[in-house]
């Protein structure tokens, strides 16, 4: 009940303050996108609150009124998938663009944050909240630019189609079922995923890139099992499985997967070296002289994790059943993030190889989603080059391989080529807080992406 006063305060006064003509037009726009960030962020859409459906009503409203007249709540696995559709006012023949965010995020314990995850909050530049960063100012930044779109008279050539999955931090079954089971409903020629991108600026004002995910590493999960009798702890074993497991968990820490190129990396590495004139430019071009250099792949692999070679980590642990028994039974997570193309079958091997005869190693479920690279789209990029333009002129774009895992995966493999691509930016070196304590975003990254997105999809599917 706090929260929806609270709400119907802010949209009082910012009624009331628009009317007295005492704001500029341009503060009025952000009085309210404020507001709208503000709402979705305050809604907890954390797994197993129940919570989604509050959300997915209040965007399907917001969208609504961005000429969206066509909706489809999917409901699964406990939570909500939103797809809706805004048809085409002068068709071209041009297929659809799909707009990807996702809607769920990661639980925070209020006791480790400064104030309640939940409630936003504006200090020092930025805004705060659990998943202000992680993917609520992605939604916002896309829902206003439509707003405004339509407001405006836009007419659009072809359709629009938002996707907003409910689980793309558990399950990822939303974008699975949408690229399989309801196909028909997001088909398209394109995708632009508010999930896998975004800018980095310096504090001098200097653009250090805009960065275009075009690929992204396997997900895939591994449990580490191992079991035997058991017995009284005065009595040791020579197999007991803790240890047996811990020697398996050092033997994957201490493995090294052979390092990797691919076209999404190599562009990637290209575009940077050209950049940066420092020791990391010269690393970087140093490698791409001589790719089979493991030595300098090794050192750049510390520098930037993740993006030269598979990587996988255990993530959770337990095992044993009383202090005074020996252990009948340990199990682990190992998560592995799979360079593309590498197919999970040989990880899995690998892994059983480094475990020993006396460890299982087995897929768990829902892991092993994959896809190639997408491919250079020259014609989007240029677009997106001009709609960075209105905040930052000839910002650098650059294409990258994702070591983190996005609902892209899914409509990648099933043929419609996907791109991250975000409007938000922060400062070079200062944390998003994503996942972790005081997430954050930019006051002025959130804002200038609502003038990006608006830009794009002006440039993407207006009518001329």
């Amino acid at each position: 009940m706090r929260r929806i006063l609270k709400n119907c305060v802010i949209s009082s006064m910012i009624t009331a303050i628009c009317a007295l003509g005492a704001v500029p037009a341009a503060a009025q726009d952000r009085l309210a996108e404020r507001a709208l960030l503000e709402q979705i962020v305050e809604i907890p859409t954390v797994a197993g609150r129940g919570e989604m459906p509050r959300l997915v009503a209040l965007l399907r409203s917001e969208l609504g009124q961005a000429g969206f007249d066509r909706f489809n709540v999917q409901q699964h696995d406990d939570t909500e998938t939103l797809i809706a559709r805004r048809l085409a006012d002068q068709p071209s023949g041009e297929g659809p663009i799909l707009l990807m965010a996702h809607m769920d995020v990661v639980d925070a314990d209020p006791n480790d944050w400064q104030n309640p995850p939940f409630d936003f909050r504006e200090e020092e530049g930025y805004y705060l909240g659990r998943g202000v960063r992680d993917n609520k100012a992605g939604i916002a930044g896309m829902v206003l630019a439509m707003q405004r779109l339509e407001a405006s008279g836009f007419a659009s050539d072809r359709d629009l189609i938002v996707l907003f999955t409910g689980d793309e931090e558990t399950l990822q079954n939303g974008a699975r079922l949408a690229a399989s089971e309801w196909r028909e409903l997001i088909e398209a020629d394109v995708a632009l995923n508010s999930d896998g991108g975004g800018g980095s600026v310096f504090r001098d004002g200097r653009v250090e890139g805009f960065f275009v995910q075009i690929a992204e590493k396997t997900y895939a999960d591994f449990q580490f099992r191992v079991t035997n009798r058991g017995g009284h702890s005065s009595r040791p074993r020579p197999d007991n499985a803790i240890y047996q497991l811990a020697a398996a968990l050092t033997g994957v820490e201490r493995h090294r997967f052979p390092h990797q190129l691919n076209d999404a990396t190599r562009i990637s590495y290209e575009m940077l070296a050209a950049n940066d004139d420092g020791f990391y430019g010269q690393l970087v071009r140093s490698w791409l002289d001589d790719p089979d250099n493991g030595e300098i792949a090794d050192l750049i692999e510390s520098l930037e994790p993740g993006q030269t070679r598979t990587r996988c980590v255990a993530t959770e642990i337990s095992g044993g059943h009383a202090p005074n028994a020996l252990p009948q039974s340990a199990q682990a997570t190992v998560n592995c993030r799979i360079f593309p193309g590498t197919p999970v079958e040989d990880i899995q091997r690998t892994l059983q190889m480094i475990a020993g005869q006396h460890v299982e190693v087995s897929l768990m479920e829902g892991s092993g989603a994959w896809s190639d690279p997408s491919p250079i789209d020259e014609a989007l990029f240029a677009a997106y080059g001009s709609a960075l333009a209105v905040r930052f002129p000839d910002a650098p774009i650059i294409p990258f391989m994702s070591a983190g895992a996005t609902d892209a995966i899914f409509t990648r493999a099933a043929g419609i080529p996907t791109y991250g691509i975000g409007g938000t930016w922060g400062i070079s070196g200062e944390a998003s807080g994503a996942h972790g304590l005081d997430e954050r975003v930019l006051v002025e990254g959130f804002h200038g992406s609502v003038d990006i997105w608006e830009a794009l999809l002006r440039d993407l599917a207006g009518a001329e």
